[in-house]
């Protein structure tokens, strides 16, 4: 296992980016950007001898610089919608930036994930971190914040992602991986027959503009419901849920369990790439790129809806205004520290 740099082209005001390539003695190979601290390549052996590339993406940095859809993206400093963009904090009032209709979606305009992140990468552990500087006031959000993300890729063909967010004050810190994944290949069109279980007997209810109402609903008897698996485009089309409204699935799932364990599983169903998701968050958002429209992509593909998963691991969206449901708040004494594993094997 080694840690391989290589050029990946230059930001508009032409400073150098760089891709981090990681593999192992499987031929499993993750390549990972600084700009944005993207999740750029991931070629995944399939069941007939194959290596393809699973998650959509770019080719060089001028894609990660102008990511309107957040492929492979590190969303920071909060993931999901804050409604109304604003957020009440220790008595203080704070109003983002409404990027997303009357709301704040992953603290845009000025994300993170197009942003050049310091690198350093460790052979011995086979993992690049990425680190980024964020003031007081970015995006709006009060305390600066000192972010670190690190790719590892193991032996055992699995990728984690760890996350350590260290603000100097209370402030809102709920990051998140926006990969979309295709397990049949970047390249290989709709996900509609791959099979996904969840481990989740609960979702949160929102509106047709994606803010959740507080209201707790049972997936029982759903559409919602992928406590086996199923195949996503089952659920196409359905009432329930407002998901012939949205066009398909962008919901926040309550997961079963606590801490690091087993919560969501996708499989290929041509490629018969299994990847399983593992994390220590609360909730986990489904969304199946809906509004997806990339005529940029690697290769030269253009992606489109329908042609990717999301499985973003997260706080409940917007639960700094609902104080009933756990806080997406830290501190200099409680940084925000995270796990999520992807982990990968073959059904033959």
């Amino acid at each position: 296992m080694s840690v391989h740099t290589f050029g990946f082209g230059t930001t508009s005001d032409g400073r150098a980016a760089h891709l981090y390539v990681l593999d192992n003695a499987n031929g499993m190979r993750v390549g990972v950007t600084d700009l944005g601290a993207c999740l750029a390549s991931l070629h995944v052996p399939d069941k007939d001898g194959g290596l393809p590339d699973v998650v959509l993406g770019f080719d060089s940095a001028t894609g990660y610089e102008h990511n309107p859809c957040d492929l492979g993206a590190v969303v920071g400093r909060n993931a999901n919608r804050i409604s109304a963009g604003h957020f009440t904090l220790d008595g203080q009032d704070y109003q983002l930036e409404l990027n997303d209709g009357a709301n704040n979606l992953h603290s845009g305009p000025d994300m993170w994930f197009e942003r050049l992140w310091d690198a350093a990468t460790d052979d011995g552990n086979n993992s690049v971190t990425f680190h980024l500087s964020s003031p007081d006031g970015d995006q709006g959000f009060p305390g600066a914040v000192e972010a670190y993300v690190t790719y590892q890729l193991t032996e055992g063909n699995v990728l984690s992602v760890d996350y350590d967010a260290r603000p100097d004050r209370r402030t809102v810190l709920n990051l998140t991986n926006h990969a979309y994944f295709n397990l049949n290949g970047h390249d290989s069109g709709k996900i509609d027959d791959h099979l996904l279980w969840i481990d989740a007997d609960e979702y949160t209810a929102s509106t047709a503009d994606l803010i959740t109402t507080g209201d707790i609903m049972g997936v029982a008897g759903t559409a919602m419901d992928f406590r086996e698996p199923r195949r996503i485009g089952e659920g196409f089309g359905s009432t329930d849920a407002l998901i012939d409204v949205i066009g398909g699935y962008d919901h926040n799932y309550l997961l079963n369990g606590s801490g690091l364990r087993p919560v969501a599983c996708l499989e290929g169903n041509r490629s018969g790439i299994v990847m399983e998701v593992r994390t220590d968050r609360p909730a986990i958002q489904l969304y199946v790129s809906n509004a997806l429209d990339e005529p940029r992509g690697k290769d030269g593909f253009a992606y489109g809806t329908h042609e990717g998963v999301c499985l973003e691991t997260q706080y409940i969206p917007d639960a700094i205004n609902k104080p009933e449901w756990e806080q997406p708040v830290h501190d200099a004494e409680h940084p925000f520290v995270s796990r999520t594993e992807f982990a990968f094997s073959v059904r033959e």
